[in-house]
């Protein structure tokens, strides 16, 4: 079991998502998700906010800075894989200032914008759900 989070980067009405590898090995997640659109994130690692990690995270995925004070917890979702069981915590970053750059092109092939009401297919099951919630406007739902 363990904790992860996905920051769903918001920019002029548009969300920012990678691509994961469609190689399993090379899009590295015990969530599996080769080949679907994922939000930037990861793992929680010890000792560190969840404003931190996900700070880590997109500068470690898309070479941006942010600032943590500028994130906010907007999802709690559980996900559970047959290999896998995580908390996952979803964030808000409404203002991205820069250019997302394929920092990690073994486990992310591009990033790219999309409208909310045109997203990719298909989406990483746990991006999938912070964006759902997002839209409902519910914290949890199980």
């Amino acid at each position: 079991m363990g904790i992860g989070f996905g920051v769903m980067v918001l920019r002029d009405g548009k969300i920012l998502l990678g691509q994961r590898h469609v190689d399993p090995i090379k899009a590295s997640s015990e969530m599996h998700g080769e080949g679907t659109w994922t939000m930037p994130g990861g793992k929680l690692h010890f000792g560190e906010s969840f404003e931190e990690g996900a700070k880590r995270e997109v500068m470690e995925e898309t070479g941006v800075e942010i600032n943590a004070s500028d994130l906010e917890v907007i999802s709690v979702t559980n996900d559970i894989v047959p290999e896998a069981h995580f908390v996952t915590i979803g964030m808000i970053l409404k203002e991205y200032p820069g250019e997302a750059r394929v920092m990690e092109p073994d486990e992310i092939t591009v990033w790219d914008w999309f409208s909310l009401d045109k997203l990719p297919s298909p989406l990483f099951p746990p991006s999938l759900k912070i964006l759902n919630n997002y839209k409902e406007g519910k914290i949890y739902k199980y």
